[in-house]
């Protein structure tokens, strides 16, 4: 098995799932795919047993769900181009406009063609302490405040959409919920649906299962609508691994390890959210014997993984095994400094292991 590669890990993937089909057994709610997070389509047939759809920001996202994954397909943008929207007419079941200018200007067209129609909404209500990822801070160009929502467009409208969450828990989402229905309570009985967006980290061994399914039970008894889900990172959490192999091992203050993989092309949230990927036998610095900083293989002086202690020094070949990949890794990987982007890899339940892409020079060089 060369290296950089990802592999996805069919136990743990079908772990997840078997968790978010008992939340829709027990609610009756929707459940979809939020492809922004995670897009390998050669795991879109098991996933479809599972769940009911795919979620898409755009009509590239939007074009791949329609053609891998059986269900619904529903397609939100921050704002659409003419050209975007009128293929998507022929691929989306389901449209959700961020703005009123954008539900006028498009809805009729969708409603002629049977589509439905949805409005993201903000319910300034931040429950999160990333800025970056964070749909209600000030100044968010993200959803419909309740002081710019126009009552005559309820016509148009089959259902609400809202997505504030990031990597949270349930109380989370009952906290936004409260802020919603006391700002658009009135007008959920008018519509048909209410997509409560991503973010639930349904499937983190501490998440509240029973809160969950208490809220979404609620809004359908109390509202009357279908509520849709669209996780992304629940769907594929603890599924996958990032494999890398030490290049070479330098010292200036602290001993850094040198790898063939990279924060910059192949995590790229380690910088930009950040965060400290977990890091198989591993622990924080100092906690073991022997403390290293991983670091990638660009000329990026910042292209740093993180610290990490092992019980036993790195040496140049090792393997290093970085866990929790599959979720927004695949799909932010890059080509920088012409950087290799690495194999995909499937691990079967019976633990045969199997390559689904592989890439090359052409694949950087047909970029540009």
């Amino acid at each position: 098995m060369r290296t950089p590669c990802f592999i996805i890990d069919e136990k743990n993937l079908l772990r997840n799932l078997e968790i978010l089909k008992r939340v829709k057994d027990n609610t009756g709610c929707k459940i979809l795919l939020a492809q922004k997070a995670y897009s390998c389509y050669a795991t879109y047939p098991l996933i479809a047993k599972y769940l009911d759809g795919t979620t898409a920001s755009g009509l590239y996202e939007a074009k791949l769900g329609k053609e891998h994954f059986p269900g619904e397909v529903h397609v939100f943008s921050p704002a659409y181009k003419r050209g975007d929207f009128e293929q998507l007419l022929d691929i989306a079941d389901e449209f959700v406009f961020n703005s009123m200018a954008q539900l006028k200007k498009y809805a009729p067209a969708a409603k002629a063609r049977g589509k439905g129609v949805g409005l993201r909404l903000n319910p300034e209500c931040s429950t999160q302490d990333h800025a970056i990822y964070d749909p209600c801070s000030p100044g968010s160009r993200m959803g419909v405040r309740a002081r710019d929502f126009d009552e005559g467009a309820l016509e148009l409208l089959d259902g609400f959409h809202m997505h504030t969450l990031c990597e949270q828990n349930s109380d989370a989402l009952a906290k936004t919920v409260e802020a919603l229905e006391e700002k658009f309570g009135k007008y959920l009985h008018r519509v048909k649906w209410l997509n409560l967006g991503g973010g639930h980290h349904i499937t983190r061994p501490d998440y509240d299962i029973p809160l969950l399914e208490k809220t979404v039970r609620r809004l359908q008894d109390t509202y009357g609508v279908q509520v849709y889900l669209e996780p992304g990172e629940a769907v594929v959490l603890n599924a996958g691994e990032l494999n890398g192999t030490v290049l070479d091992i330098v010292s200036n203050g602290i001993d850094i390890a040198v790898l063939d993989t990279s924060a910059a092309c192949h995590m790229p949230d380690v910088l930009e959210m950040p965060y400290r990927p977990p890091v198989l036998d591993s622990g924080q610095p100092g906690e073991k014997k022997y403390t290293y900083r991983l670091a990638g293989n660009t000329c990026l002086a910042g292209d740093v993984i993180g610290d990490y202690s092992f019980d036993m020094p790195l040496r140049i070949g090792d393997r290093v095994t970085f866990l929790d990949m599959a979720l927004y890794t695949m799909v932010k990987t890059n080509t920088f400094n012409g950087t290799p982007l690495p194999d995909i890899l499937y691990r079967k339940s019976d633990g045969e292991l199997m390559t689904v892409r592989t890439f090359s020079y052409d694949d950087f060089k047909s970029r540009l």
